[in-house]
């Protein structure tokens, strides 16, 4: 089985386990290779994550790394989080869950679950794609946005708020719950659509099938920041038009047979 593993940087903790984990997998007789800031950070030569070709991609962080992780490649690459974070929804092994789980699926190989990500175009030019989230917010604070929703070709809505965040089925754990949007199934393909404070009660969250054209105008003066999965930023000005589609590739995971409801339960409601 080949292997690429990325771990986070910051943490000393991680980049041993990573190291350690390394030597269990060649032991095994896996080929593995280490992301190139991961193996800078361990004094040895790496592969940059977008030109990587491997049957998984197992980071150690926490829910940040994997989105960087899948942001970093250039074809999807199925994903294995470690928890090495604070709650690690998209992390789905312990660390010391992670040797036994290697073991098992280098017999009976491992299924993969598909996650929905969206693709932004900003005025006609695509700026990225996201799979947890894009988070329109203002450059000052205190300061409202005001923003027109086509749906369609058809304004559906016009609001004031502090922010708009989009997400998908996946992000719905994160932010936008955060945010007061609803916990939404990862196997629905839509985009969630989350007004941050808005000015008015009837601002609702909107889930939105994804097979519909959305399109999000800033109205305001004020210019605003438009950040990607908390990874990617760029500046939106008045008028800025975005246009939201289903990115082709989808984001890949290994299944590891957790219910994702049970999660819920375990890494939401238990904290």
């Amino acid at each position: 089985m080949n292997v690429v593993l990325m771990s986070r940087i910051d943490d000393p903790d991680a980049l041993e386990y990573t190291r350690a984990l390394a030597h269990q997998l060649e032991s095994a007789g896996d080929d593995v290779l280490l992301e190139a800031r991961t193996a800078s950070a361990l004094g040895v030569t790496g592969i940059n994550l977008a030109e990587a070709q491997a049957d998984i991609a197992a980071v150690v962080g926490g829910d940040g790394s994997v989105l960087l992780a899948v942001q970093r490649m250039k074809t999807q690459i199925p994903v294995i989080g470690i928890n090495w974070g604070e709650v690690g929804f998209l992390a789905e092994l312990e660390p010391d869950e992670a040797p036994a789980f290697f073991e098992k699926i280098r017999d009976t190989g491992f299924r993969t679950e598909s996650r929905m990500r969206i693709s932004l175009h900003l005025n006609g030019k695509k700026v990225g794609d996201a799979l947890n989230e894009a988070v329109i917010v203002t450059q000052r604070p205190a300061k409202m946005l005001r923003f027109s929703i086509g749906i369609d070709g058809v304004i559906a809505e016009r609001f004031r708020s502090d922010g708009l965040l989009i997400s998908t089925p996946t992000g719905s754990t994160a932010y936008a719950m955060s945010a007061g949007g609803p916990i939404v199934d990862p196997r629905i393909e839509g985009f969630l659509m989350v007004p941050l404070a808005p000015y008015l009660l009837s601002s609702r969250p909107h889930l939105i099938s994804d097979e519909r054209i959305l399109e999000i105008r800033l109205e305001s003066e004020k210019t605003a920041r438009l950040v990607l999965d908390g990874q990617f930023t760029t500046e939106l000005n008045s008028n800025s038009t975005l246009r939201i589609t289903k990115a082709e590739q989808p984001a890949k995971f290994v299944d590891v047979g957790k219910n994702f409801f049970v999660k819920v339960d375990n890494k939401l409601r238990r904290l």
